[in-house]
């Protein structure tokens, strides 16, 4: 930096310029920040890429649960890439924000000139960029154990943002309200039931009429059916599944903006 000032006490000139960055490129440096801290977190990669893994691979070698006609991998793959994306978006977000909050790093992010919807675009971009690390991999596997995806790639592609959005603002809203301890405990419960009642591995048809008809309702439900009309089914476009995951996404982002906490 170089400054000069005259002897009159003329305001000095300083180079580069003193200021805030341009938004964009604050958001881009914190979506950047926020992926490397997400990708060495040990605990965050087995909830985001192991779990999912053993699942699809245990699930769809051994015959435990009744899929129906076909193959167990046509069925279990987009319920696994649903339960990927709930876990990087949800489950894993939360915890992180709500730990973050907790150690005053929130807080200090609060006294730069990132707005708090510029925070939380940042991690919701950082989630998208480690989505589809996951979801290279797990189609990789797929593949290798026999998968034979249909249907429209842009259905598939709307799904997982619609998806996305909505677990991400859930995640945030439960990290930026409830304290770091309870954010815990929730989101690993949440976790636990919708991948037992989410539609990911058992399918949604084997639960009583009414359950059924509520469990449809989740996100996690709507991102998994709707990936496997798609993928398994050859549906063009399920738009029951994305006015219900548009639905959450517009709730869950706009809760997460009225009402999140920095401390």
């Amino acid at each position: 930096m170089t400054s000069t000032t005259g002897t009159t006490g003329t305001p000095g000139t300083y180079a580069p310029k003193p200021g805030a960055a341009p938004l964009p490129r604050m958001i881009a440096a914190q979506a950047a920040l926020e992926t490397k801290m997400l990708l060495r977190n040990g605990e965050q990669l087995l909830l985001t890429v192991v779990i999912p893994t053993l699942l699809l691979v245990l699930f769809s070698a051994v015959d435990i649960v009744d899929t129906g006609d076909g193959k167990a991998v046509d069925f279990l793959t987009p319920g696994v890439l649903a339960l990927a994306v709930m876990s990087t978006a949800f489950t894993g977000q939360a915890i992180a924000t709500g730990f973050e909050r907790r150690y005053g790093v929130l807080k200090r992010l609060a006294a730069s000139p990132l707005p708090r919807w510029g925070l939380m675009t940042a991690k919701t971009l950082s989630v998208l960029v480690t989505e589809v690390l996951q979801i290279a991999l797990l189609t990789a596997i797929a593949f290798a154990l026999g998968w034979s995806p249909h249907g429209n790639p842009f259905a598939v592609l709307l799904l997982l943002v619609l998806g996305t959005a909505a677990f991400s603002g859930l995640g945030l809203l439960m990290a930026g309200t409830l304290k770091a301890e309870a954010t815990l405990a929730a989101a690993n419960l949440v976790f636990l039931l919708l991948l037992v009642g989410g539609g990911v591995i058992v399918p949604l048809d084997k639960f009583p009429g009414a359950v059924e008809s509520t469990l449809g309702l989740l996100p996690i439900s709507a991102l998994s059916d709707g990936l496997r009309d798609v993928l398994q089914d050859g549906a063009a476009m399920p738009w029951a599944d994305l006015g219900i995951l548009a639905v959450w996404s517009v709730l869950g982002l706009g809760a997460a903006a009225r009402f999140f906490r920095w401390e």
